[in-house]
């Protein structure tokens, strides 16, 4: 059967193509912009949703229960009195580099989010890969009535309780910072855990989880296949928990709390979030779990004041292709001939979650595509200009800004959202992903990456 007439969820690629002009370019491998002609006003877009603020405050609380733990287990947390969270700061010096590169003016101010430093695993996946962990460890330690309410939760960093969590298992598909997080974590708690790695994962980061003392399967396939393998082999061990980044509510929610948090420091530093100082967030998006899960406790905090934007490879544009069609997790890069192979690791993901797919359509504002080169000029020009360093995957959310001014669609979803008068006052933040643990030599081949014209 040709390329051309094979089915792809019912239909040929031609006929893709005609619907769904965006294809197109997500084909040939150019970058994309796509503005969601589904999103509906925050009010109107939680009445169908099955997640709630409640549920971002009892996630916060669990962390919170966990803090006194972290102060001993994780020294480095101390800092911050056991909670883990990650600095915010402007970056003007960026702002201009890429406006004079760029030819454009960026309307507002530019900020990062560093979660690129958060402690324990330094990324993202810090939020919702070590918050799943701590949910099943108290769920355990509830069971054997090793705690209950007001307990001393540095109980959990003895001898005792680590006794207790050896006799169940953690597992975990991973291409690389969902499973250092999880790895990190539980093998501190002292779970048997596994993490089952996809052909881009980078060394470095199955080396420190072989030193810390995590069992790591290697496979020759992509992230899809490392996640259905690990998902396989947990089913055949009843004391094995998956911990799913396509599809768990837990993990999601544990991303939800930067919400709340990222409020708080934007309280502390006077910017003022409004639909007169609107917030626009890029976030770089693999599988979905974490930028979604960001996403949505951002809307749920800011609401119609906040427009958040997927940031992808263009040779791993899952999430783009899913929601623009509205197949989400039922259709994938490689179905359209695509390779998913990208140097940011972290994303190279050709079928997004259907879970976050399906409830974020209402929310969500839009996804680009950018070319690999394009994320490595980045991350040299960050590191010049703010002495900055972060690994390529980290750097998708920055081409954003510019796209306000370059992208036709992004202009016409400023006016859409009647934003053309209070873009001024506007705050664009780059939610940064990860790369204080890259070791100095990669993070030095990277940065002589960017330097190549």
């Amino acid at each position: 059967m040709s390329t051309v007439n094979k089915q792809i969820c019912g239909k040929t690629k031609e006929e893709w193509l005609q619907e769904y002009p965006i294809i197109k370019d997500i084909c040939t491998y150019k970058e994309a912009v796509w503005c969601n002609p589904f999103k509906e006003p925050f009010e109107k877009a939680i009445l169908s949703c099955p997640l709630t603020k409640a549920d971002i405050k009892a996630a916060d609380a669990r962390l919170k229960r966990f803090a006194p733990y972290f102060k001993v287990a994780f020294p480095e947390t101390a800092a911050l009195d056991g909670i883990l969270e990650s600095p915010v700061q402007e970056i003007q010096n960026m702002k201009s580099v890429l406006e004079n590169k760029e030819h454009v003016s960026i309307p507002g101010n530019l900020w990062i989010k560093l979660d690129s430093h958060l402690p324990i695993s330094g990324s993202i996946k810090a939020r919702g890969g070590i918050y799943e962990v701590l949910k099943i460890a108290e769920d355990i330690a509830l069971e054997h009535n090793l705690i209950r309410e007001g307990s001393d939760y540095t109980l959990f960093n003895t001898e005792n309780f680590r006794k207790i969590f050896s006799q169940y298992a953690i597992a975990v598909g991973s291409t690389g910072n969902l499973g250092l997080s999880i790895g990190i974590m539980s093998a501190k708690l002292g779970f048997r855990v596994t993490v089952h790695m996809s052909a881009d994962a980078r060394q470095w980061k199955k080396d420190m989880l072989r030193k810390a003392g995590v069992e790591v399967l290697e496979y020759k396939s992509d992230y899809g296949i490392a996640v259905a393998e690990g998902r396989k082999a947990a089913q055949s061990d009843p004391s094995c928990h998956f911990i799913d980044d396509e599809n768990s509510q837990t993990l999601f929610l544990g991303y939800t709390v930067a919400g709340l948090r990222l409020k708080k420091q934007l309280e502390e530093k006077k910017i003022e979030v409004d639909n007169k100082h609107p917030l626009f967030v890029y976030l770089p998006c693999g599988v979905g779990g974490g930028p979604g899960g960001v996403a949505f406790g951002l809307k749920m905090i800011f609401g119609d004041a906040v427009h958040c934007f997927f940031a992808e490879p263009t040779h791993s544009c899952c999430m783009m292709l899913g929601m623009a069609t509205g197949k989400n997790n039922a259709i994938s890069v490689q179905d359209f001939g695509l390779d998913n192979c990208t140097a940011a690791d972290g994303l190279a993901v050709g079928r997004a979650s259907g879970f976050v797919g399906s409830l974020m359509l209402p929310f969500i504002s839009g996804c680009y595509s950018l070319d690999d080169s394009r994320m490595f000029h980045m991350l040299t020009a960050l590191a010049d200009a703010e002495n900055i360093y972060l690994e390529p995957s980290a750097l998708a959310g920055m081409y954003g800004p510019v796209l306000l001014e370059k992208s036709f669609d992004f202009r016409n979803y400023i006016k859409k959202e009647n934003l053309d008068s209070s873009m001024m006052h506007s705050t664009q933040l780059i939610w940064a992903t990860g790369g204080s643990m890259v070791p100095k030599n990669e993070m030095l081949s990277y940065y002589k990456q960017g330097q190549i014209s």
